[in-house]
């Protein structure tokens, strides 16, 4: 299998991209421009992993909220799947889907793991923050622990002071 070579750099423009999401509208990086972003990247909708991250994102929403941070979920799901997940574990966030995993391997979310003792092509369950300035200034390339993940997140932005 090919490698993808896709390589996010901290300090660099965040890849640019257009995605529709399950509130009916398009999301482009560009549109958050002066806000914190957390793009979390996840292989499926109700899926035991992902609803737990999504869940321990929920849980936290309001205070990543106080700190001008937009979540966005992204994966392959169609919007009618986001917006069923969505309603069952009432998800404050957009969740954007990917049928192509275009953005997620512009983001290296999306590439060979292992899976039931197999290496395999899929969706890597990964989280990158753009700052304000539209630069990332954090990339998770690979989370192992789902439902840990969004507290990390949130220690980092308090860590840096990302308003």
């Amino acid at each position: 299998m090919k490698k993808d070579k896709t390589e996010i750099k901290v300090g660099k423009p965040a890849p640019a991209f257009v995605l529709k999401g399950s509130d009916g509208k398009e999301h482009s990086p560009a549109d958050y421009l002066g806000k914190t972003v957390v793009l979390y990247f996840y292989p499926k909708d109700n899926t035991p992993g992902c609803t737990k991250e999504a869940c321990a994102f929920r849980e936290l929403h309001s205070k990543l909220k106080r700190k001008k941070t937009v979540v966005l979920g992204i994966s392959r799901d169609s919007l009618t799947s986001h917006g069923e997940f969505i309603k069952k574990f009432k998800l404050p966030f957009v969740l954007l889907s990917n049928p192509d995993a275009s953005v997620m391997k512009a983001y290296g979310a999306f590439g060979e793991k292992m899976q039931y003792g197999k290496m395999v092509m899929g969706p890597i369950r990964a989280t990158v923050i753009i700052g304000p300035d539209g630069l990332v200034c954090k990339h998770w390339k690979k989370i192992a622990k789902a439902e840990e993940h969004p507290a990390k997140v949130l220690e980092f932005l308090e860590s840096c002071g990302k308003q």
